[in-house]
């Protein structure tokens, strides 16, 4: 997850979605992640407090600050490498189960009327464009 001034994602050189200030969340769904996940998961992105306040520090979410999520399916962040020079996928969820996974993620980051949702297309290949605001990158997993 990333803290954004803008991002945005085009497939086929047409603009699939984009927001401003906000979250570019690249979700990587392993193979034993359920729906449980996906609703802990949204609660936290919603949540987290990695935007500054009038001090400077990080203590506001994406929510106090009206910003947007832009959500990418990307599996290779579980990619291997620590055998070989080829990464390993193997821990990766598989498309049956990683896609409903993704669509209840979508559903639940949506069911926020608040928030900008945009989002790419699973299995699709994707530009993604970003402007990192900070730099400010947070892995999240439970």
């Amino acid at each position: 997850m990333q803290r954004v001034s803008s991002a945005s994602v085009s497939i086929d050189g047409k603009l699939q979605g984009a927001i401003d200030k906000g979250l570019l969340v690249l979700l990587g769904i392993k193979d034993s992640d359920d729906e449980e996940i996906a609703k802990w998961f949204a609660n936290k992105l919603v949540n987290l407090r990695i935007f500054s306040d009038e001090s400077g520090k990080m203590n506001r979410s994406v929510l106090d600050i009206g910003g947007g999520i832009l959500l990418i399916s990307n599996f290779t962040l579980y990619g291997d490498t620590r055998k070989g020079y080829r990464p390993s996928f193997s821990k990766a969820a598989s498309p049956d189960i990683a896609k409903p996974l993704y669509d209840k993620m979508l559903d639940n980051l949506r069911s926020n009327k608040s928030l900008k949702i945009e989002a790419g297309v699973f299995g699709a290949m994707m530009n993604v464009a970003l402007v990192n605001d900070g730099p400010v990158t947070v892995i999240i997993e439970k």
